[in-house]
């Protein structure tokens, strides 16, 4: 009998494939959506500098322009932390769209890993009956040439 040979190995590598290419956009997402929570950490600690630095100002002589340049900035920051925020988010469903591409992706690889398994045991059961079927030949034959030779013993005989 001939050896195992799965009919739809291409497809099989096709999701392999697929599910690698899947699982590296997954990945990008993920350090996209990293670099943009950094971005908006970074953000939060400037905020939070310039409003020290503000309520310093405002304790020293009051410098009305550095005063209003400081609070300037401050909200300068606020809007450039919603605007970052809204970018967050966008990047965490980026991230959840990939995960569940990635999650398709695996499922039908493990699929087609799935009906390979079954082929294999279909071609297993076939080549183990076959493999019987010729030692039961075998077998017979054997048994029909004593046979034979034992007649033709008792018959010189």
């Amino acid at each position: 009998m001939q050896k195992f040979i799965y009919r739809m190995q291409s497809i099989l590598d096709i999701k392999q494939k697929l599910e690698e290419q899947e699982r590296t956009y997954y990945g990008i997402a993920r350090r996209h959506l990293t670099e943009e929570e950094e971005k908006l950490e970074h953000l939060h600690h400037r905020r939070d500098s310039y409003e020290q630095q503000l309520r310093e100002e405002v304790c020293k002589k009051l410098d009305l322009i550095e005063i209003r340049k400081l609070s300037d900035a401050v909200e300068l920051m606020k809007i450039q932390i919603q605007m970052q925020i809204i970018n967050v988010s966008k990047a965490q469903q980026a991230v959840e769209l990939a995960r569940k591409r990635l999650e398709f992706a695996m499922i039908e690889r493990k699929t087609q890993e799935k009906l390979k398994e079954k082929a294999f045991e279909t071609y297993c059961l076939e080549f183990n009956a076959e493999e019987r079927k010729e030692i039961d030949e075998l077998v017979s034959f054997t048994y029909g040439e004593k046979t034979k030779q034992q007649e033709l013993a008792v018959e010189e005989k």
